[in-house]
């Protein structure tokens, strides 16, 4: 018989995809095999059609241009796309390169790529809540600074940056400003006509759509113009080379659609359980949430408990399907670069769990899950 499957709480790693997202893309794989790219015979033009109509779908999430639109394998290529694509196409005017500490591998590693191509990166520490000082964040500004890049939502920590105040310092001096939304969209409302953004990194596997589709946002006015990293036939304008996965785009169009319509709902029904697993938890001592308690996503709980390893706590708890960080540096034994930028000592870091809800987590899941971390808890304490 096989075993049941543990309760999923990770979903800062990737999200259940719809089943509204599958049938969508299901006819894509099937009888609609056209290449987008091929004008010439309507099996070209319905691909195309299709592509075009997720394109609009998902600029409306976020109020863009649907031509703002550059389809990506993800968020780790669009944050290459929009550093690397500044970086090299403006090199000319500035070398400078500003950023923070807590910010996904997929901008840290492209910023080291290109300190070693001879740019200067300068990292900003932050608080002990996580968050970006942004009197720090403006005295970093340099006159040959390029471009910054701050995440909206961090991965591990689920706090939320004020990128409306640091875009309009990046404005201010004429700096382009790149956002990481990957961990953003279907949990915060986004309005690019408003924001001081040029660039923003999206991915649909977080917002209960498909792995391996992405977009990079481009601003169109004022326009920014970025390198291409990606060569060869000259697709999406000449940005990003390659056939178009038509089924996968089609996913995260509906992802991106069902997420604006259900953006209320789905950060209520986060709450609710963030609440209730706080609540259920409430008789555990030496329990802390990392990062700022209030602005965040309720999405995310980061959670340390006093004296217990959290790759141990995982091993009492095998019901439960949880991670100690970052899916994208879960397999390496270094406590994690975000919570040591806040400060944490490496016992602390690694007493660490993060805790990640969707729109299919249940409250008799959470009430379960909660019932079994303080047995965990408990029984690791009590077996030292």
């Amino acid at each position: 018989m096989t075993p049941p499957r543990p309760i999923y709480l990770d979903c800062g790693a990737t999200t259940p995809v719809d089943p509204r997202v599958v049938a969508a893309m299901l006819p894509w794989l099937g009888e609609h095999f056209g290449n987008p790219a091929s004008r010439s015979h309507a099996w070209g033009w319905e691909a195309e059609q299709a592509v075009e109509t997720a394109r609009r779908q998902v600029a409306a999430l976020i109020g863009a241009d649907a031509r703002e639109i550059v389809w990506t394998s993800g968020a780790t290529e669009s944050d290459n796309l929009a550093i690397a694509g500044v970086a090299q196409q403006h090199a000319g005017r500035g070398r400078h390169l500003l950023s923070v500490r807590t910010e996904h591998q997929a901008v840290l590693d492209t910023l080291s790529a290109l300190q070693r191509q001879g740019f200067d990166v300068t990292l900003l520490d932050v608080g002990a809540d996580g968050l970006v000082d942004a009197q720090a964040f403006a005295a970093a500004l340099r006159p040959d600074t390029l471009l910054a890049s701050v995440m909206l939502v961090n991965n591990e920590i689920g706090v939320v940056q004020d990128i409306a105040t640091l875009g309009a310092l990046c404005r201010a001096r004429g700096v382009l400003f790149h956002v990481d939304a990957a961990q953003a969209t279907g949990k915060l409302a986004i309005d690019w006509a408003t924001l001081p953004v040029d660039l923003m990194s999206l991915t649909a596997h977080k917002t209960h759509g498909p792995k391996g589709i992405g977009a990079l946002v481009v601003r169109r006015e004022p326009r920014v113009r970025l390198a291409a990293q990606m060569h060869g036939g000259g697709h999406e304008h000449g940005l990003r080379s390659g056939t178009l996965a038509t089924h996968q785009i089609v996913g995260m169009g509906e992802a991106f659609r069902i997420a604006a319509q259900e953006l209320a709902r789905d950060t209520a029904h986060a709450q609710a359980l963030h609440q209730r697993l706080l609540r259920g938890l409430q008789g555990v001592s030496g329990m802390h949430l990392n990062g700022h308690p209030t602005r965040r996503v309720p999405h995310n709980l980061n959670l340390a408990f006093d004296g217990v390893a959290a790759e141990a706590l995982m091993l009492a708890v095998p019901e439960l399907a949880l991670s100690s960080g970052s899916a994208c540096s879960s397999g390496s034994a270094q406590p994690s670069h975000v919570l040591r930028a806040l400060g944490a000592s490496d016992e602390r870091a690694h007493a660490s769990l993060r805790i990640s809800l969707g729109r299919f987590t249940t409250a008799a899941e959470i009430d379960r899950a909660a019932e079994l971390l303080r047995q965990g808890v408990t029984q690791l304490r009590d077996s030292q």
